[in-house]
Parts: C-alpha cells; structure tokens; sequence
C-alpha cells in the first residue's frame, strides 16, 4: 500500500516543479516583454537612461518601431507631435485696468534634444517651462498697450511681440513654439461701449474725409478741364485771320456746291465776299 501512494506522489511532485518553473519563466518573460522589447509608437521618440553606464544618453534618439533595450536601462518615450494648449490670463493694461485674455498656443520638443530636455526639465516641461514664461510675456507686454489697442489697432503687434518674447525663452530650453494667438480679449463693458463708440465715430470721420477729397478732386478736375478749352480757343482765335475763314467759307461752299440739289451760287455775294448759296 505504501508504494502504491509513493508512486502516485512523485509525479505530483514534478508536477509541482514544473508549475514553479513555468511560473518563473512566465515572469521572467513577462518582465523582459515590458523592460526590454518595447515598441515605440508613431509621432514619439525615445531616449535611453543606463543605469550602470553613464546615466542619461543625451545625444541618442530612438526612432518609432520595435526597440530591444537591455532590462536595467530604461527608455522614456517622448510625444514629439505639436500640440494646442490654451490659457485664460487677467493681466493689466498701461493704464491699470484689467483684461482677460484668452490664448492659444502651439508647441513641441525640439525632437533632437530630447535628451537634454529630461536630463534638465523633465517630460512636465509644459507646466514647468511653457505656462510660465507664455504668462510672463503676456504681463509683460500688454503692459505697455493701453486696453483700446489691445481691442483694435494694436492686435496683432502684440500677439507677435508675445509670440517672439516666449519662443526665445522656450527655445533655450529645447522647446519649439510655433505660434501663440489671442483667442478673445474681454474688457470692462463701460470700456467696451466707449472704444466701440469712438471706432465708429473714427470710421465715420474718415468716410467722411474720403468723401471730401474726392469732390476736391473733383474739382480740380472740372478747372483743369475748363482751363485746357479756353487756353485751346484762345490758340485758335489768335490763329483765325479774315483771309483764312474767307477760304475756308469758299471751300465749304463749293462743296455744299457739288450736291444735287438745284440751287445758285453766286460768287461774292455774301457777306465779307464769301460766295452766296441759293436754293431753287
């Protein structure tokens, strides 16, 4: 009876081993899937930290696609795609008033340091870097325009000194800025009625001013004009003499002469000696 049990306990007992085993192996595998065969997926690259040889390999940039990386190094996968990011900022105009400024604003890791820019910053650069130094140059440059020009004339300037400001500063920092737009610009209502009034009262003015110079002009035109006929009648009655309208009148008639129509001419006749033309 004793062997009967020995028998069916030792295959039992392998079966244990070889579940032990397999478990092992199974996490060994497991363990090597997630720390040594790693797959890079498109728009991010990666760069290696080595933990036993030199620390992080700032100079070497892992493409997207499948990576064997050794299991006690470790590869941090960066986004390099641009992306949008938005931020609502109250800040004071040149004369102390509040503005709430909505911007938008688009960004990106300089895809060949990357590796400098976790040694330095970190994957949470746009917390650490960009949302600072974007709030500083707005500040700092509204700071200057009175809140009229922000609303109008002086837009676009502003957003381009905003925009240059903050792609220095981030581009020392291994960030690429593409652009920073301001979405919306809200001022108090009593400010807003009264740069909206003026505007208007500013396009009617020059409407108006339009208007005016185009009736000069004009009237300059019709002196001109005028002006060109009289000089031209007084060329041409300074040219006129009796013997010239006299042949010119005898020209006339003897054309008028040549026509079918029965009539008599009489030589001399007329006034001045110009011919006389009767009709029968």
């Amino acid at each position: 009876m004793a062997s009967g049990r020995n028998n069916v306990e030792i295959p039992q007992a392998k079966l244990i081993r070889l579940a032990t085993v397999f478990a092992i192996f199974l996490f060994i595998f497991l363990l090597l899937t997630k720390t040594t065969f790693i797959t890079i997926p498109a728009g991010h690259k990666g760069v290696m930290f080595k933990r036993f040889s030199g620390g992080m390999q700032k100079d070497k940039v892992y493409n997207q696609g499948f990576q064997i990386i050794a299991p006690w190094n470790d590869l941090i996968v960066y986004d390099v795609r641009t992306k949008e990011g938005e931020e609502d900022m109250d800040v004071l105009s040149k004369n102390g008033l509040n503005i709430k400024v909505k911007l938008s604003f688009r960004y990106s890791p300089i895809q060949a340091k990357i590796g400098y820019l976790h040694d330095q910053i970190g994957i949470d650069y746009l917390s650490r870097i960009i949302l600072p130094e974007i709030k500083s140059a707005v500040r700092e440059v509204i700071g200057k325009y009175l809140p009229e020009e922000l609303y109008s004339t002086k837009r676009e300037t502003i957003q381009d000194e905003i925009f240059e400001q903050t792609k220095n500063a981030v581009g020392e920092k291994f960030i690429l800025l593409d652009a920073v737009l301001i979405k919306s610009v809200v001022l108090p209502p009593t400010l807003r009625d009264a740069i909206e009034m003026k505007l208007k009262e500013e396009q009617m003015a020059f409407q108006y001013e339009f208007k005016l110079d185009r009736e000069r002009k004009e009237a300059e035109r019709k002196i001109i004009e005028a002006q060109a006929k009289a000089d031209a009648n007084k060329i041409l009655s300074a040219s006129l003499s009796a013997n010239i309208l006299k042949d010119k009148g005898i020209e006339a008639t003897l054309e008028l002469a040549k026509s079918e129509n029965s009539k008599i001419v009489i030589v001399g006749g007329g006034k001045d000696g110009l011919p006389l033309i009767i009709n029968n």
